[in-house]
């Protein structure tokens, strides 16, 4: 049984020091997922370990299969009700957003390690997403509570922007194993490809959440615990994430919609569960950090280290920050929530799996592909993810704690003033100046009138010498507010 027991007793012994070591490394502001990834490196064959592995096929498949788990864990754990200021820049975020990012990491690609444009293209594709497992383990471990609007669209886009780094990652090996086919012949299968992935995905994604959101009320009739049903929706989940691949449609997609319409559907079922899919959720990124940590050679990477750096610099620093603030602008969003969102565009496990596509396609020059992703990965766990409490409080986009009086002063202002009363009263009161037009009104609807955009708490309007801040709500309506004076 030594076949057995050996790599048993190894693989366990590396995750349970990978674990401990990560307990430890949270003090100093540290991700888990990294500690995963250096544990998986240390363990491979330029570390003490000296572990040769290089199967792609199974680090795909081990990767595809633990991304599945965490995206779905991600939709069992997001409210419909954060959709109704988070849904709409997400999926702007998560097509246009991820097209710009994408575009304009390329240009680095070119530039700095003399890539050709379709080359260049696949790399910006690999890299061009936020990835869901270091978001959402970053933002529950970032210690900070953000205002909804920041939250929502962080969480939602990185849940629903996978498909679209897929897609462009299939696109553009596509381009590259097809250059003597027509133009048209060319954009014709992108077109499919693009309705198939995104079509098939959100089918039987919302499909499967409507009958397992039956299925599960049942099973919850029959005094069924929370294990088993958090098997239950774990079975269900990679049946959908399979499925859809299948009929050649996004698994990424259909998944994390399968646990959203489930959990909405369902939540008193699913609450049991919660519990028992947070640890498969951790289980999968443990072993999948691992796994990709065995990947890399370290000494391969060291030829293309600088410009890979670069490219991890243009990326963080340029192209995800201009992609966002093209996007977000218009939408009405402050430039510190901008400059927030766009500094938590994590990328994690899913440009490494991204970046055994080409190595699997046997395509040139894949297997710089794959270090320059690891590279940008590992520079933006360690830059990014040790930063995020941090920002959030120097940026004004975490809300305090409740009863956290002197922070709610801070953040809120020295006053407060119900939301119902008149505009024109507390003009006058306070001196400060009241258009004509909203006399009428009451402040909390002069304030939502002004925001152009669905208030949460936290946001803020400067009026004349003072500043009106939201405290509270009732739906969308605005009920407290905090004034502070000038």
């Amino acid at each position: 049984m030594d076949f057995v027991n050996l790599p048993l007793l190894a693989t366990s012994l590396l995750v349970l020091a990978a674990v401990l070591a990560g307990l430890w490394s949270a003090r100093l502001g540290l991700s888990f997922l990294v500690v995963f990834l250096l544990a998986g490196i240390l363990a491979g064959e330029d570390g003490p370990g000296g572990y040769v592995f290089n199967d792609h096929r199974l680090s795909f498949w081990v990767g595809n299969v633990a991304l599945a788990v965490i995206l779905l864990d991600g939709g069992l754990r997001t409210p419909l009700s954060t959709f109704r200021t988070g849904l709409k820049p997400a999926l702007w975020l998560a097509t246009a957003g991820v097209v710009l990012c994408a575009g304009l990491t390329a240009l680095a690609g070119m530039l700095l390690l003399g890539l050709d444009w379709r080359m260049a293209g696949l790399l910006g594709a690999i890299v061009g997403s936020t990835d869901a497992a270091a978001v959402f383990a970053l933002l529950t471990r970032a210690g900070v509570t953000l205002n909804e609007r920041v939250a929502a669209t962080l969480e939602i886009e990185s849940g629903m922007n996978d498909p679209m780094a897929v897609y462009l990652t299939l696109a553009f090996i596509a381009l590259a194993t097809a250059a003597h086919l027509p133009v048209s012949a060319q954009a014709g299968q992108l077109a499919l490809s693009f309705l198939e992935q995104f079509g098939w995905g959100a089918a039987v994604g919302l499909a499967a959440g409507f009958g397992m959101a039956v299925l599960l009320q049942r099973a919850a009739e029959r005094d069924a615990g929370g294990g088993l049903l958090a098997l239950l929706l774990l079975a269900g989940g990679l049946s959908v994430f399979a499925l859809a691949g299948v009929l050649g449609g996004s698994g990424f997609l259909a998944v994390y919609l399968f646990g959203l319409v489930s959990a909405n559907r369902a939540a008193k079922a699913v609450s049991p569960a919660l519990a028992a899919m947070d640890g498969y959720a951790w289980l999968s990124q443990a072993g999948m950090f691992v796994l990709l940590g065995l990947l890399v050679t370290p000494t391969a990477l060291m030829p293309s280290l600088w410009p890979a750096l670069g490219v991890a610099a243009v990326l963080i620093l340029v192209a995800r920050p201009l992609s966002v603030w093209l996007v977000l602008a218009p939408l009405r969003f402050s430039g510190r929530e901008i400059a927030f969102i766009a500094w938590v565009g994590l990328r994690g496990a899913v440009p490494i799996v991204l970046a055994l596509f080409p190595l699997l396609a046997g395509l040139p020059q894949a297997a710089l592909l794959f270090n320059v992703a690891f590279v940008v990965v590992l520079v933006s766990l360690v830059l990014q993810g040790s930063t995020i409490g941090w920002l959030a409080r120097r940026l004004g986009v975490a809300l305090p704690e409740v009863g956290d009086e002197p922070r709610e002063r801070v953040a809120f202002g020295d006053f407060e003033l119900d939301g119902h009363a008149p505009l024109a009263a507390v003009a006058d009161f306070y001196g400060l100046p009241c258009p004509d037009d909203a006399r009428a009104l009451s402040v909390g609807q002069w304030l939502s009138q002004r925001l152009g955009r669905p208030p949460v708490p936290g946001d803020r309007l400067e009026w004349g010498s003072a500043v009106l801040m939201v405290r509270g709500l009732e739906g969308s309506r605005i009920t407290r507010l905090g004034l502070w004076l000038g």
